[in-house]
């Protein structure tokens, strides 16, 4: 299947740029049929007894770093996750990193040096490493260095200045482990969560470490040719066997049917994924799904064809025709599987 199939025109005008006030105020694009304009406080008349909600609980690192070389150069540095085999060590994207020579030893904005820049992964990263500072002579772990002077890295096409960073994080954020939010987990409250736990859903969590991948376009002109990024994920056994035994599957974004449904073909209850579910792949633990309005040529495009066939076109053009906000501070939709058989549950393939 060709990557421009999941091409649409997309205005400016429609990628949000600051978050909906409060979080469950944004709008709930219901795909039925028959189509419904709800928002999100609605959401808990969409589910019911013998249903679960399944949230992503990771939390965004403070993973921006704005960094000087010893001549005053600025550098940016964007840290990862920590790269295997090199104790304290990260994968990281460092800008330039054409300027950037191997060795380089990189300060913050107060002159203390915090992380050497070392060889390139071959995946368009750098490694970086903890160096010693201060009188102590002791290097700073890459982790606290964040805490101290990161910023939590914003999407690219999010070019106002966030008021409050917490509004990048869902209120159900845990273990900080991603450089991007699950999205669709922006438009919950604590109380929307309670009132769906009183309409009889359970609530639960599952883990995936968001990475940069998710914003990276269908490079390749098929999909079968795309390389698909890889990312960490944890599912807690008594979580998935809750899945299995639910009415219904309801889950919040993208990321977490990646999780559920790698779990459903390896058994496998904690990992690394790098699942693209393309049209015509079966689903066998989600039902439902919460997500927001993705960017076009997207693989979460691809995966939301997969999820609920063709009829995403129109829908998208419909949300953009009335004012519908896109992207990661937009709207959202709420989506069933059709046209699919029954999930198979345990059945791994």
């Amino acid at each position: 299947m060709e990557s421009a199939a999941f091409d649409y025109d997309l205005p400016q005008a429609a990628i949000a740029q600051h978050p909906a006030e409060p979080r469950d105020q944004s709008r709930l694009l219901v795909a039925g049929p028959p189509v419904r304009h709800l928002i999100t406080r609605d959401l808990p008349s969409l589910v019911g007894p013998g249903d679960v909600l399944v949230v992503n609980n990771t939390k965004v690192l403070p993973a921006r770093l704005a960094l000087e070389k010893p001549t005053g150069g600025a550098v940016e540095v964007l840290a990862l996750e920590p790269w295997p085999g090199q104790e304290g060590c990260w994968e990281a994207m460092v800008k330039p990193s054409r300027r950037v020579a191997n060795g380089t030893i990189l300060r913050d904005h107060g002159g203390r040096d915090v992380v050497e820049v070392r060889e390139a992964t071959g995946q368009g990263t750098r490694i970086i490493a903890p160096v010693a500072s201060g009188s102590t002579k002791t290097a700073e772990r890459i982790e606290d260095v964040m805490e101290r002077v990161g910023a939590v890295p914003l999407p690219p096409y999010i070019t106002a200045k966030l008021a409050n960073a917490d509004r990048y994080q869902t209120v159900f954020a845990d273990h900080a482990t991603s450089v991007a939010a699950p999205t669709a987990g922006l438009h919950f409250t604590n109380e929307v969560l309670k009132r769906c736990q009183t309409a009889g859903a359970d609530v639960l969590s599952v883990e995936l470490a968001v990475g940069v991948g998710t914003f990276r376009p269908l490079e390749a002109d098929n999909l079968e040719d795309h390389d698909m990024h890889s990312e960490r994920y944890v599912v807690r056994p008594e979580v998935w066997e809750q899945c299995l035994t639910a009415k219904r599957v309801v889950a919040v974004g993208t990321t977490v049917v990646r999780t559920l449904e790698s779990v459903a073909r390896t058994g496998a209850m904690s990992g690394r994924t790098d699942l693209f579910l393309t049209p015509g792949d079966p689903f066998h633990a989600v039902d439902a799904l919460l997500t927001n309005f993705h960017m076009p040529k997207s693989t979460l495009l691809v995966l939301l064809e997969s999820f609920m066939g063709p009829r995403w076109r129109d829908l998208y053009a419909l949300a953009l025709d009335d004012g519908y906000r896109f992207l990661s501070f937009g709207d959202a939709m709420f989506v069933e599987r059709h046209g699919m058989p029954e999930r198979q549950g345990k059945a791994v393939i």
